[in-house]
């Protein structure tokens, strides 16, 4: 394995920004050390100095600068995919921040902007596509053992954020600053976990809440049914005012049924053969004994659980270490910063659906219409300018 390192900047020295600063500097990414930082705030330049790297106010002077091969973007959302093409033509490798773009026409500028430069590495930081928790199921599902999905469901509504929360600033819970709500600040890991492991939905229908709960203009509150194509639907439920908190994935196959409480607790439950068939060769005896509930089910189902514990930053450092390695020795990227996309998309689909009381067509997504109506929101806060 190569002993070389990559420079990364890092662009807005914020929460996500420090903590990433902070992990490289304690030596947890091998393959990576820090070539600058950039922020608009100049009190930021002591930190650079504590790290000893080059301090830049604005993010072209330091892609321009020699100083980095690579950048990771922890600013708002609306700036990731500008910054990326911004990197990528200069010939620096991106790794952007989740969301890839708030609206799939901005992602799908920077995604098509980066395979015209293959040579590039282009990433997006899905860092629960690293936990092991979920890294398992993927493997499990896609080795076919638990047959084809027929529903999932996923509560995630362990968001709680109180007033004091959307206040701090400006910009925060806003169309035109933010772009949405619970979809796009908080659920983002959610959604593309779920369409990693069940599959890019083909369609969906949503009911959402804007400012239900909350002095805001976006979503609080989501429900969302989705349909995966073959019969096989899902339910999608988020939301920020609830302080008990939810957190449930499950899905349901032909062999079998993974539940996760708690992205911690994995129940997998394995059934002797497809449901169907243990249906049609169950005789009327077994049927009178299950209705009596003194049927024994211990030749039919058997059950494994699994609890995993978390460590804080590992995933991130994960991340950007598989990035790191992808630049240096072609390392598969854990998530492709083109799979960004399919998360974006879904949320959009949520919101045109809500807005518009009809099922929207994710194959065949309408970005124009979705951009005209996300605009016709800007305009009304009046606060900011229109996207194109």
């Amino acid at each position: 394995m190569t002993d070389k390192k990559v420079r990364l900047g890092i662009i807005g020295l914020g929460a996500e920004g420090g903590l990433y600063a902070n992990l490289i500097s304690q030596g947890t990414v091998p393959h990576m050390e820090i070539g600058a930082i950039c922020d608009v705030l100049p009190e930021k330049k002591a930190k650079a100095d504590e790290f000893g790297v080059p301090f830049f106010s604005d993010y072209i002077e330091m892609l321009e600068s020699g100083t980095v091969d690579a950048v990771v973007t922890t600013v708002p959302h609306y700036l990731h995919p500008e910054m990326g093409i911004a990197a990528l033509e200069r010939g620096i490798h991106a790794l952007l921040e989740k969301p890839v773009g708030v609206y799939t026409k901005q992602a799908r500028a920077v995604i098509d902007f980066a395979a015209s430069k293959p040579e590039l590495t282009f990433g997006v930081f899905f860092n629960q596509r690293t936990n092991p928790l979920y890294v398992d199921l993927k493997n499990l599902i896609d080795s076919g053992e638990l047959g084809a999905l027929r529903h999932t469901s996923w509560i995630i509504t362990n968001w709680w954020r109180p007033q004091g929360y959307y206040n701090q600033s400006e910009w925060r819970a806003t169309w035109g600053g933010e772009g949405g709500g619970v979809l796009v600040n908080q659920a983002p890991h959610q959604l593309d976990l779920w369409q990693w492991m069940c599959g890019v939905p083909k369609k969906c229908f949503a009911k959402l809440a804007f400012g239900y709960k909350r002095n805001i203009a976006v979503e609080d509150e989501v429900n969302a049914i989705v349909d995966f194509g073959n019969g096989a639907t899902g339910h999608f439920m988020t939301c920020t005012h609830d302080m008990v908190g939810t957190d449930r994935l499950e899905m349901l196959f032909d062999k079998g049924k993974v539940v996760v409480d708690n992205s911690k607790k994995v129940t997998i439950t394995r059934l002797s053969g497809p449901e169907q068939e243990i249906s049609e060769n169950m005789g009327m005896e077994q049927v009178m004994q299950l209705f009596m509930g003194k049927m024994d089910t211990a030749d039919l189902i058997s059950t494994e659980e699994k609890v995993y514990e978390a460590t804080f930053g590992v995933q991130h450092s994960t991340v950007m270490e598989n990035f790191a390695l992808n630049i240096l020795e072609g390392t598969p990227l854990v998530a492709p910063g083109a799979e960004g996309i399919n998360g974006v998309r879904l949320a959009n689909g949520f919101h045109l659906s809500s807005w518009t009381g009809e099922e929207v067509d994710l194959e065949n997504f309408d970005e124009e219409r979705y951009l005209a109506e996300l605009n016709s929101r800007i305009a009304a806060e009046g606060k900011f300018g229109q996207r194109s």
